[in-house]
């Protein structure tokens, strides 16, 4: 039995959210702003990478394979 539902869809915004589309017809907004210091996520802080973000299995990622943890995209984004 599937926890939470998985993103179908994700538009990145400029604000460095990511409008979220779940497979329950949900939109939420997740703020990537307090990742962006992470090593790993610094790169994002330029707006054509951030753009670059995509559906991947259950969550998303970006072009250079900077992911999101399923369980934190659905749990810390907010209803839209």
């Amino acid at each position: 039995m599937r926890i939470r539902p998985t993103c179908v869809a994700v538009e990145p915004r400029p604000d460095y959210c990511l409008l979220v589309t779940f497979d329950n017809g949900e939109k939420r907004l997740f703020d990537v702003k307090p990742h962006l210091d992470h090593p790993a996520y610094r790169e994002l802080k330029i707006p054509t990478l951030f753009k670059t973000a995509k559906p991947a299995g259950l969550s998303i990622e970006w072009i250079h394979g900077q992911d999101v943890c399923p369980d934190e995209l659905y749990n810390d984004s907010v209803p839209v």
